[in-house]
């Protein structure tokens, strides 16, 4: 299986592609043309704009792909809070990147950059990084998966907190579930593509699980814009999908019991929690077998 860094050799960062993610803790027809083109009226690039950015880390001025406040329409979320928008995928537009000296991170993140951190960036991104020019209109899910990378390689050089680095994973794992649900089935390879996502989509997500666990020990809230029970919430269904249901159960549990939590985050958790217990016990009865 490909790494969470696979792919950054065309920007001149091979030798990033190895790192490790979290530190280790010290011991942690005419009416068919009319038709066609009534469907199509409303496009992906209708919903974007180019937005003037200053790297900063090398102070250049740029411009990125931005989508327009208020434009997309949502059309509702998954079971991890993964939201989905009519039209368009907002995630492939929530990196920033320079594309002079390589720095990148989620738009939330982009402005705030320490001198020691500034200093690790150039010399283990900038130095190597090979200049890109922005030209295109959209982002395909393979350019935007790209710029994931390199915001997470961004994170790890510059030894943010473990709650940017799980947060950037959640996302990329998102944008790997959304790139899966626009493949398309009559293409070649399809399966062997959607299998490929899937397995990338898990691992993303397993080191989003780690990192949210480690900094929920150490850091405080609001974490990555996200209050206590919406982060548990997280935690606890990813747990869930990797069967490690005591963790689980023991946050979703928390959530129903907390007195912070808004009741439609309640009535979530309490549907978790069912689905928590009819999987613990198709398991035992699956063990008994």
């Amino acid at each position: 299986m490909a790494g969470l860094l696979s792919g950054l050799e065309q920007f001149g960062l091979s030798n990033l592609e190895s790192m490790d993610l979290y530190e280790k803790p010290k011991k942690e027809g005419e009416g068919e043309e009319g038709a066609q083109a009534a469907v199509h009226t409303v496009q992906e690039q209708d919903f974007l704009f180019d937005k003037s950015f200053t790297c900063p880390l090398c102070d250049r001025e740029f411009k990125a792909r931005t989508v327009k406040i208020g434009k997309a329409k949502l059309a509702g979320s998954d079971l991890d809070l993964r939201p989905r928008y009519e039209q368009i995928d907002l995630l492939k537009y929530d990196v920033i990147m320079c594309p002079s000296c390589g720095y990148a991170a989620l738009s939330r993140f982009f402005k705030y950059l320490t001198s020691p951190q500034a200093k690790n960036i150039q010399k283990a991104i900038s130095a190597n990084f090979k200049p890109q020019k922005e030209t295109a209109e959209i982002y395909s899910y393979e350019e935007a998966l790209e710029r994931y990378k390199m915001a997470l390689a961004n994170a790890i050089v510059k030894q943010t907190k473990a709650s940017e680095k799980a947060y950037i994973c959640l996302k990329t794992a998102w944008l790997l579930r959304g790139q899966a649900e626009h493949l398309n089935p009559e293409e070649e390879g399809y399966e062997e593509k959607k299998k490929q996502c899937q397995e990338e989509e898990d691992e993303f997500l397993r080191n989003a699980l780690e990192g949210f666990l480690a900094a929920r020990q150490t850091e405080s809230f609001p974490m990555c814009g996200m209050d206590e029970p919406t982060v548990d919430f997280l935690i606890g269904v990813t747990a869930m999908r990797f069967e490690q249901y005591d963790v689980a159960s023991r946050l979703i549990s928390g959530l129903i019991a907390s007195k912070t939590a808004n009741p439609r985050m309640k009535d979530k958790a309490r549907d978790v929690k069912e689905m928590i217990m009819k999987k613990i016990k198709e398991k035992n009865a699956t063990a008994r077998k």
